[in-house]
């Protein structure tokens, strides 16, 4: 029988023990294509699946990074070329099983959690859909070195205690607030932006908010799982605003690969949990200016 999650799992520890970080990408590069959505739905994918068609992306020279089903390409009267394949993406299906006993009347109905797959195409391998499907965002480019102001306020929606003095990035739970060299420090605003992002990422673990305590999960290996959350619900923010990021690889990148090979289904927990994170800051930023005043 086939396990989803230690096929996915295999494909990003090929990709980390060759040196490749599947969610690092120079995505001011390539603006306004670097969140993959569906097509018909207009829908973001989100957690592995985004890393997954990263991957994908990686590898074509593709336009947008819309995608639709087989079905879907069909109901917008168009069809997938002969000869192109697919990807598979996944997604959590609730299952609901009865068990007898013996001592009921009636059984006991539980619910199972079960990894499903199903494939998409990009939109550029099919043919007849309407423009407003295949046509590319317009996007223009982000200044390289200076403060980027839509970015500086979805920072400020935070409400997060940030300042910048010394030389290294750090989030302190205990006086819940984030340190952050000065700006001028960092080669590039993306640079500084994707090391705040990913300090962000910690800051939204506190027990005053999501209270993401992961030890129960991952016991010894819990730093290294939370080092791979900020990691990558960062790269989610970083392709989202088309920011490159911090260009110096992790630190970390041997523990991931311990964490990875001694737990299929980490890399799972981790995008869902970088989600979330991600979730948690937008819904900050949505938030009414009332609201985000109190």
């Amino acid at each position: 029988m086939r396990n989803l999650h230690s096929e996915v799992t295999l494909r990003i520890l090929t990709e980390l023990k060759a040196g490749a970080i599947p969610w690092r990408r120079p995505w001011s590069e390539t603006p306004g294509r670097n969140t993959p959505c569906n097509g018909a739905t207009g829908r973001k994918y989100n957690g592995v699946n985004v890393v997954l068609l990263w991957m994908v992306m990686q590898s074509h020279n593709w336009p947008t990074a819309r995608y639709v089903t087989f079905k879907q390409a069909l109901e917008l009267g168009g069809h997938v070329r002969k000869g192109e394949h697919g990807f598979k993406i996944y997604f959590v299906k609730d299952l609901k099983v009865a068990e007898e006993s013996e001592d009921a009347a009636e059984p006991n109905v539980r619910s199972v959690r079960m990894l499903k797959e199903y494939t998409v195409f990009n939109v550029a391998q099919c043919e007849g859909l309407p423009a407003r499907v295949t046509a590319p965002p317009v996007i223009k480019p982000r200044h390289r070195d200076a403060r980027d102001p839509p970015i500086e306020e979805f920072i400020a929606t935070t409400g997060a205690n940030i300042s910048e003095s010394g030389d290294h990035a750090s989030f302190f739970p205990l006086t819940d607030s984030i340190m952050m060299p000065a700006f001028a420090a960092f080669d590039s605003a993306g640079a500084y932006y994707g090391t705040l992002f990913h300090e962000l990422v910690h800051w939204t673990g506190h027990k005053t908010r999501l209270d993401r305590d992961l030890t129960k999960r991952f016991d010894t290996q819990a730093h290294a799982a939370e080092e791979l959350i900020a990691e990558l619900a960062a790269a989610f923010l970083c392709a989202e605003f088309d920011i490159d990021g911090d260009p110096r690889l992790s630190g970390y990148i041997q523990h991931y690969i311990a964490l990875l090979e001694g737990d299929p289904k980490a890399f799972f927990t981790a995008a869902s949990k970088a989600q979330q994170a991600v979730d948690y800051l937008r819904e900050l930023a949505l938030r009414e200016p009332a609201q985000a005043a109190e």
